[in-house]
């Protein structure tokens, strides 16, 4: 990621969509899933071609936000965030375990889609 980089304009398909923000990752999946490999499909890619991220060292910061239609089936919150963390393992960072804070909320809505956004955490001291 480029730390230095200044907003770029959305890449990616119809149904999956990234850019860079400073030094955030903001990507965007329009499917639910508890199925990783799934997401590291979408996501392979829109992050490795499209938006050329290579994965970094160093401790990170993740926001999912899911979306789900009341209609649909029960989905487990947790379930997806640990599919979307493997899923973009090896392309944003080398585990998930680089991984130091992490909110994840689900949102009822008309549309369902994970929204996420990865950044690499700054020094606090």
């Amino acid at each position: 990621m480029d730390m230095h980089g200044s907003q770029s304009p959305w890449k990616g398909s119809g149904a999956t969509k990234g850019r860079i923000i400073g030094g955030m990752c903001e990507f965007v999946i329009h499917e639910v899933t508890t199925q990783s490999r799934m997401y590291k499909k979408k996501l392979d890619q829109l992050l490795r071609t499209e938006l050329k991220i290579r994965p970094r060292y160093g401790e990170f910061e993740v926001e999912i936000m899911v979306d789900v239609h009341a209609g649909y089936p029960a989905i487990d919150l947790d379930n997806v965030a640990k599919a979307v963390l493997d899923g973009i393992k090896g392309a944003v960072y080398f585990d998930d375990a680089q991984v130091m804070r992490l909110l994840v909320e689900k949102r009822w809505a008309e549309v369902e889609c994970v929204r996420v956004k990865v950044w690499l955490r700054q020094d606090c001291n």
